[in-house]
């Protein structure tokens, strides 16, 4: 199989990460079946489409349909799983998923960090499946990590990496560590910036401005090696051997995480998390983030044209 042959792209889940992915494969072309078990999540997530159509002036949604039925699957050349960050529940669904499907039909997760290989076990056909990690909001970060297991095969890889380069990202190939890179180079700055607050040392407030007007900023443009180079080696080397010993090294949840869940301060879709969102100040978030997104990748590309 080859990209071309990807004609009929399946979405199963339409939360956030679902109805986006359906909106780039539309945007590409490809005939999507927006799947999910519950009909009101369903017309709930093509409301918002048509709102993101009518603001876009495009005309994405003729390639998608909706559907609450396993049937949707029997003639998917390619199927992407966004449901519950859970194994059990991923395991139950691609189980049942692989045995509709035609054999040769890849089947990826947009699992955050859960082993590829311990969900291919579940399917019929492990060697035509693979993780394909985007990231939040994916119409707006190019990056897309596409991961291996222990039986996906090279060509399996292959095409699921040229597919993201046809849907205009950035892919990268990973191995099947927990966490994948994104998330294990993010959870490695969080577990410093969870530590700095819980101590003193810093607010919630400090920690946000010196990444976005720092390390964000000069991340966006150079990545850690290439800061290094720019920076010396030595440079680092010296700074390293001493800082190194003082960060924090912790291996269980951070209390500060621990005691915002318990309070049911989940963020956003609460209306609080470290910050208020109450009222229309968890709307007002959403945009100011996506229209940064969007200005910083209308400057990338004006440089690298």
């Amino acid at each position: 199989m080859t990209v071309n042959k990807i004609t009929h792209a399946v979405v199963a889940g339409c939360g956030t990460m679902g109805k986006n992915l359906a909106q780039i494969f539309a945007e590409h072309g490809i005939e999507v079946t927006l799947w999910n078990h519950r009909k009101e999540k369903l017309e709930a997530a093509y409301q918002t489409l048509q709102s993101i159509q009518t603001g876009t002036g495009s005309h994405f949604l003729q390639n998608i349909h909706t559907s609450t039925e396993d049937t949707a699957f029997t003639s998917a050349s390619f199927v992407i799983e966004t449901i519950a960050e859970k194994l059990d529940v991923k395991l139950d669904f691609l189980h049942r998923i692989s045995r509709i499907a035609p054999a040769d039909c890849i089947i990826t997760t947009n699992t955050s960090g859960l082993s590829i290989t311990k969900l291919a076990s579940a399917l019929l056909h492990p060697e035509y499946f693979a993780g394909m990690h985007w990231i939040n909001p994916p119409t707006l970060i190019p990056l897309v990590e596409v991961i291996k297991g222990e039986k996906t095969t090279k060509e399996t890889m292959d095409i699921v990496f040229a597919l993201a380069c046809f849907l205009d990202k950035h892919p990268i190939r990973t191995k099947d560590v927990p966490g994948f890179l994104l998330n294990r180079l993010q959870l490695a700055i969080l577990r410093e910036a969870f530590h700095l607050v819980e101590n003193g040392t810093a607010t919630t407030e400090d920690i946000d401005t010196a990444v976005k007007y720092g390390l964000g900023l000069r991340y966006a443009c150079v990545g850690p090696f290439e800061t290094v180079d720019l920076g010396g080696v030595d440079v680092f080397r010296s700074i390293s051997s001493y800082l190194f010993a003082d960060l924090d090294d912790r291996k269980d949840v951070p209390p500060i995480l621990q005691k915002l869940c318990e309070e049911g301060a989940l963020g956003v879709k609460a209306g609080k998390g470290f910050y208020d969102y109450s009222g229309d100040k968890g709307t007002l978030a959403i945009e100011t983030r996506n229209k940064k997104l969007v200005a910083i990748n209308k400057a990338f590309h004006a440089i690298e044209k």
